[in-house]
């Protein structure tokens, strides 16, 4: 099964210094029946303009993915973590029993970053940061693996059942993706425009996906970022 979530249709704010879209119910935006896709709750495309950005603040028991897209995202936290990562890069931060951070755009160009939010497997886990610097030829033309749950084998590992895989493809190229039985996933259209599975997406659009092979076809140059999880009940 396949439905197309258009970016017109999404939740939005703008702050003057943060604009941003939200796939799912959050801040000012609220929506009872866009709670979440399964354990994915929050997706937000958020462009930072520069010299701005988000000041300390707390998050606990949630699993929280930062995916920069352009421009550079600096992080600082209560753990002593420090960090500038730029287009391409990742960073995650397992909030667990309570921790404070800060995400600015330090630079002078516009900052977009995808933040994503998923919902642990339990309640407590002990406060974690990581971040990788992704080589961007490994995601051309292919899928590239930035995230699994413990027992996976991406870099990145998060406390939860989820992957994380993100794609550049070129321009008439195809890809499949296989999303198999007892699983769904969550897919956005970060840059260009496709046909996935004969469905048209345009820049900031997102497709979920249950139990299906889905099938893309840039139209022209594409990026992609897909998270694969257990099915809801």
């Amino acid at each position: 099964m396949l439905r197309k979530i258009e970016n017109q249709n999404m939740g939005k704010s703008d702050l003057g210094w943060l604009k941003s879209k939200f796939h799912f119910s959050f801040a000012e935006y609220y929506n009872p029946d866009n709670m979440n896709f399964g354990v994915l709750r929050v997706v937000n495309d958020d462009l930072v303009k520069a010299k701005t950005g988000f000041d300390t603040h707390p998050h606990r028991d949630m699993e929280i993915i930062s995916y920069v897209v352009e421009g550079s995202l600096t992080h600082g936290d209560s753990m002593g973590n420090k960090n500038t990562l730029t287009r391409g890069h990742v960073q995650y931060m397992s909030a667990g029993t309570g921790v404070y951070h800060s995400e600015h755009n330090l630079g002078d160009s516009l900052l977009r970053f995808l933040q994503i939010w998923v919902i642990p497997d339990k309640k407590g886990h002990t406060p974690n940061y990581g971040d990788f610097k992704f080589d961007w030829d490994d995601r051309k033309n292919k899928w590239l693996h930035i995230a699994s749950d413990k027992k996976g084998d991406a870099i990145i590992k998060i406390n939860q059942d989820v992957n994380i895989y993100v794609l550049e493809l070129e321009a008439g190229k195809e890809i499949d993706f296989p999303v198999g039985k007892g699983r769904q996933a969550y897919m956005v259209q970060i840059e260009g425009a496709a046909l996935v599975s004969n469905i048209p997406l345009e820049k900031r659009d997102a497709l979920e996906i249950t139990e299906e092979v889905i099938k893309l076809k840039a139209s022209e140059k594409s990026h992609y970022i897909l998270i694969e999880m257990r099915k809801s009940e």
